[in-house]
């Protein structure tokens, strides 16, 4: 079955094996943009999990054998096969998750690409110095370690997917991957482009459906050597679990409460130019530095300037180029971001900007939205809410803020703006996160390690740190006297 979406042809059905797989349970895909079915996608379950790991298990016996030039050369033709359809890719994702078409053309596609080209080249100059042992050769290598399920989120579906693809396949995993059921179609399409650039069956398998019924199912089989997970902490937790009764190795990339610091000494047009970054994909990131914490020095200023530019935002058709922000991607979001502003205004919040729904709008779009007076310790400075809401308070010196940005029990990643290198490099030392962006926001290079410290994650990926978790890294001791023998 297929859909026709932004003018391609999309199929619906599961990827299993290099054949396309239906099942006889469906569930609606929904646009965002206007909450139009763009197609019924097939919900797999036990039977299609169970068919997906025969068939990586079954492809593991080759490509875990190829070679890394093999694996590298397959993956540029993949990622040839993506610049290819950029605009096509583009197209697609915009009308199923509602991120802006000019993101997707600008940044988003082409980091997709960036992925498989990446991780195809980082593997063949993948290697660490021999050691010696009164005489011994220590020789450390990368074995594939077999079948890794992986399974991503509706945020930056094809970005996030093949942030996991790629470096499970140069690893010499073959791949069984759940997208999300929000937002699943380049999934899809990415299966066919692996096709086409000659992958062989049932190297990359993709399975659609809930995560209580296909992705529970993945996760549960023991035969899969490696789950690489992006999602929510509950979740996450149920995962754990299921993978912990087989001792397989995780890799949880997990939601954040990201604290945002504005000095005295910052550049204050730098930091109202970057705070507004963080409505980017209408709040939808889990990275973004949702609560502003912000010198009372300089309150009153930042925040006059940031409602200026809150008012500014253009919000509309993400097909449109000259829309800033776009729709929540289902209506029980849009609900769930408005709950958590409701209560804390109830709560004693109030409101700068936004506040609610774009009811000239209509749909799933909702305002972005600037809070205040929030008291400490309450759900809107503790919980992620993933929509377009921000939170400021102030504090009084450098240690103040450092305890205010480290009062969560998340600790995915910070932003840091003022002008003293000094206090830039002592408070990005202090703070408990996976990443901390000073004078910048949202810069990532593969090579550096990327995940979360305390809940929002375990393990690191990126570079070697990829490598170590999806293969299985080998210690091999020759003696003096083993040299130089046939």
């Amino acid at each position: 079955m297929t859909a026709r979406v932004a003018g391609e042809d999309v199929s619906l059905d599961h990827w299993i094996g290099g054949e396309r797989v239906p099942s006889a349970g469906r569930f609606r895909d929904v646009s965002p943009i206007d909450e139009r079915v763009l197609g019924e996608v097939a919900a797999g379950g036990a039977a299609e999990a169970t068919l997906a790991v025969d068939a990586a298990l079954d492809a593991f016996e080759t490509w875990g054998r190829t070679s890394p030039a093999e694996r590298a050369a397959a993956m540029h033709r993949i990622a040839d096969g993506v610049e290819a359809r950029i605009p096509q890719l583009a197209a697609v994702e915009t009308e199923d998750n509602g991120a802006l078409l000019r993101s997707h053309l600008r940044g988003v596609m082409p980091r997709v690409v960036h992925n498989f080209r990446f991780f195809a080249d980082w593997l063949l100059q993948l290697r660490h110095e021999d050691l010696d042992t009164r005489g011994h050769r220590n020789h450390v290598s990368w074995d594939p370690a077999g079948v890794a399920v992986l399974v991503t989120p509706w945020n930056a579906p094809l970005m996030l997917e093949t942030w996991k693809v790629a470096p499970a396949l140069a690893a010499g995993d073959t791949a069984v991957l759940k997208p999300a059921e929000w937002a699943p179609l380049t999934a899809s399409l990415l299966a066919d482009i692996t096709a086409d650039a000659g992958l062989p069956p049932g190297v990359l398998n993709v399975v659609q459906g809930t995560g209580e019924e296909a992705g529970a199912a993945l996760v549960s089989d023991p035969r899969v050597a490696r789950i690489g997970f992006t999602g929510s902490v509950p979740t996450a937790r149920a995962i754990a679990r299921q993978a912990a009764a087989n001792l397989v190795p995780l890799s949880l990339e997990l939601g954040g409460k990201s604290p945002f610091l504005v000095f005295a000494d910052a550049d204050i047009d730098l930091a109202v130019s970057l705070a507004a970054e963080q409505y980017d994909n209408a709040g939808q990131v889990c990275l973004a530095g949702t609560r502003l914490l912000v010198d009372a020095a300089v309150h009153d200023r930042f925040v006059e300037l940031l409602v200026e530019r809150i008012a500014g935002l253009r919000q509309g058709d993400p097909r449109d180029p000259s829309t800033d922000i776009g729709p929540q991607v289902t209506r029980a979001h849009l609900e769930r971001v408005d709950g958590f502003v409701q209560r804390a205004v109830a709560d004693g919040a109030s409101v700068l900007a936004g506040g609610g729904p774009n009811t000239e709008l209509g749909g799933l779009y909702y305002r972005p939205t600037l809070l205040v007076g929030a008291a400490e310790g309450s759900e809107i400075l503790t919980e992620e809410v993933f929509g377009p809401v921000l939170t400021v308070q102030s504090f009084g010196s450098e240690e103040e803020a450092v305890a205010m940005a480290n009062a969560t029990r998340f600790g995915l990643a910070a932003t840091v703006v003022t002008s003293g290198d000094a206090r830039a490099e002592r408070v990005a030392g202090a703070l408990v996160a996976g990443t901390v962006w000073v004078n910048c926001f949202f810069v990532r290079d593969l090579r550096a390690p990327f995940g979360g410290s305390r809940q929002s994650g375990v393990g690191r990926e990126g570079g070697n740190w990829s490598f170590d978790f999806y293969c299985d890294v080998k210690n091999s001791v020759f003696a003096p006297s083993a040299r130089g023998r046939a």
